[in-house]
């Protein structure tokens, strides 16, 4: 018995039409990128690097952090920090810690600051002089109050310490410079 050609030539058009309606019915399926949620819309990923090296000395430092930014005048947020310093011969120091951030900008060109410092400290010095080595384990808090001028992503300014206490040997200084930026 001999098969038709119609027969040949709907089969052809049907599986044509089935994978063409198959194609299309996929691509009505297909889902768009999703954009950002709200929340992640509104927060930055920012913090510092720090790296010193002399004669004898190394200082190492790591602090990343992410804000929330509430307005366009407050953002909060949260850093950690993780800190090596070494004076061949005398001294090294790891410092680890977490801080809570406020960032008020009165005006978008300034910006004021407030950073709670939780840190462990574990300073070792070495025998020198007579004096015989030792190790000093200690949580320090230290809170910045700052202000600085703020162009684009980066803010340039100076910190206080109000809670800085020369004896605890982890600021040489209650004064500190600093240079932030988020994206």
């Amino acid at each position: 018995m001999k098969k038709s050609t119609f027969s040949s030539l709907t089969k052809y058009l049907f599986i044509f039409f089935i994978l063409f309606c198959y194609e299309n019915v996929i691509a009505q399926y297909q889902q768009t990128p999703q954009s950002r949620s709200p929340f992640w819309s509104n927060v930055q990923f920012g913090g510092g690097l720090g790296l010193s090296f002399g004669s004898g000395y190394t200082d190492i430092s790591v602090a990343p952090s992410a804000i929330y930014n509430v307005n366009p005048y407050l953002a909060l947020g949260l850093g950690l920090q993780a800190s090596y310093v070494s004076s061949k011969n005398y001294y090294d120091s790891g410092i680890y810690g977490a801080s809570f951030l406020t960032y008020i900008n009165p005006i978008p060109q300034i910006q004021l600051s407030i950073n709670l410092n939780q840190s462990y400290v574990n300073n070792h010095y070495e025998a020198y002089y007579g004096q015989s080595g030792y190790t000093d384990n200690f949580w320090n808090t230290a809170l910045f109050l700052g202000a600085g001028y703020r162009t684009g992503n980066v803010t340039v300014g100076l910190a206080y310490n109000v809670l800085f206490d020369e004896n605890d040997n982890v600021y040489g200084d209650a004064l500190m410079p600093f240079v932030r930026a988020y994206f």
